[in-house]
């Protein structure tokens, strides 16, 4: 894996899921938009076989792995943080299947997607690539809500083992999302 063209070509909409550890006695949200170890990764804790896969990016990502390590307070990537956490999980690479297309509200991307099935396609195809660009082998999917999981499924079913967990952003406990992961057999 060649960790410095990954970052140079998809660190705009992707990371790995690697968080500074916890401070206990700090808020749940405290530290989850340092991502200065990236500077310094030792890339062997890194897992591109593992893919947790979001549906798109909500907002422009300026800062290279900085997706799903917001640095704003009102974000629920912290509880992909804490249900990962000292799991095999942990350092799996993540990325959105939608590339380029900034929306907080995924029925708006569905919408977006149904009325333009070519851009659909290339995302597909983008996806595809990056999957080679990783040096993934294999892969296992593990997809963040149903809408992510409508697009995987119906290009991917019959190639890769595809999972889904809720959305870290519905209505669902760090604890309950935990138990998701826990619950996948890879």
């Amino acid at each position: 894996m060649d960790y410095s063209s990954i970052k140079k070509k998809y660190g705009w909409c992707s990371s790995w899921a690697i968080w500074e550890k916890r401070d206990i006695n700090k808020k749940e949200k405290y530290g989850m938009g340092d991502i200065s170890f990236f500077d310094n990764i030792n890339t062997n804790l890194l897992n591109p076989n593992i893919i947790l896969v979001g549906l798109n990016i909500s907002k422009k990502i300026n800062e290279s792995f900085s997706n799903f390590h917001p640095k704003h307070n009102t974000a629920h990537d912290y509880k992909i943080r804490y249900a990962l956490q000292d799991t095999q999980l942990w350092g799996s690479y993540m990325t959105d299947i939608i590339k380029d297309y900034e929306e907080v509200v995924g029925n708006n991307v569905m919408k977006y997607l149904r009325d333009n099935p070519k851009f659909e396609k290339e995302n597909i195809e983008k996806f595809k690539q990056e999957l080679i660009d990783i040096g993934s082998v294999n892969p296992i999917l593990i997809v963040f809500g149903n809408n992510s999981y409508k697009i995987l499924n119906k290009y991917f079913k019959d190639t890769y083992k595809i999972f889904k967990v809720s959305h870290y952003s519905s209505n669902i406990t760090k604890e309950q999302l935990r138990n998701a992961f826990l619950n996948i057999n890879l």
